[in-house]
């Protein structure tokens, strides 16, 4: 996975096996949550095996069901909406299931709210029983595909879908392809580039801020809403704003207009 300022991280057995150096030395919500003053690779290994020992991440012990973590994140958003009806399912990759279709509130915020940017994962059979073979796109395999995992899910039957994607040439495609069937999520936007952060706008209707400077710059003019100062998530489409006002409305919460010292360094 890609994780703690995308730092490359390989997971073997339950076991942290390598950490490369983070873009990326400080974050807010790490400091906040964790105590982490500085992103390292000791840091980073401390924090992993931490969560591989607290909920099973890329384990066999793996929690599927978990309460929310942060207030205010992107699986926090899709599992309200899920909960409220704005969405009937959502297209998400995680550890030891790759990508899947899912309409599980629980589900959305234990497979989605802790993990970092999964890359390559292998099938856990645990996590495959509890979220259902017949929900992952390939359970032999756990294939991460995100288009793939779109159209598994219309397959289904579903036909107000929301899907996550680091992709900016993926949230184009599924724009032109759905339209407004689909609500598209970016995540993982640290290190994009300034084209790819106005794709983002143009063609989502919630994008995470990650470490991204080009996110926030871009946002300036093109966000219609924003929630959090330091780690913003943002609104591209009246949908999108939709969806956070619910979660904001949830938490007793209003937009935020100001932006404070985020990540370090931004990129």
């Amino acid at each position: 996975m890609e994780a703690l300022g995308k730092s490359k991280i390989i997971i073997e057995d339950g076991k942290v096996a390598d950490v490369s150096e983070p873009v990326v030395k400080y974050c807010p919500l790490f400091k906040k949550h964790r105590n982490i003053e500085e992103l390292n690779c000791q840091s980073i290994k401390e924090n992993i095996e931490f969560r591989v020992k607290d909920f099973g991440m890329c384990t066999e012990n793996r929690e599927t069901k978990l309460d929310y973590f942060l207030n205010f994140g992107i699986s926090e958003v899709m599992s309200l909406a899920v909960k409220q009806g704005s969405l009937d399912s959502v297209v998400m990759a995680s550890d030891g299931c790759g990508t899947a279709v899912l309409n599980d509130a629980q589900i959305i915020q234990g497979m989605g709210g802790r993990i970092s940017a999964i890359i390559e994962t292998e099938p856990i059979e645990s996590v495959i029983a509890d979220i259902g073979a017949e929900n992952i796109l390939d359970p032999k395999t756990a294939e991460i595909d995100q288009i793939k995992g779109v159209i598994k899910a219309y397959e289904m039957g579903y036909s107000n879908v929301g899907v996550t994607t680091p992709f900016a040439q993926q949230a184009k495609f599924f724009r032109e392809k759905y339209g407004d069937k689909i609500v598209i999520f970016g995540v993982h936007t640290t290190g994009i580039s300034e084209d790819e952060a106005n794709m983002f706008f143009d063609y989502a209707d919630v994008i995470t801020a990650c470490a991204s400077k080009y996110v926030r710059e871009v946002a300036k003019t093109k966000a219609v809403i924003q929630a959090g100062t330091k780690v913003p998530i943002y609104g591209a489409t009246e949908r999108g704003k939709e969806l956070m006002l619910a979660k904001l409305n949830e938490l007793g919460k209003t937009p935020d207009t100001i932006l404070e010292d985020g990540p370090y360094p931004l990129i």
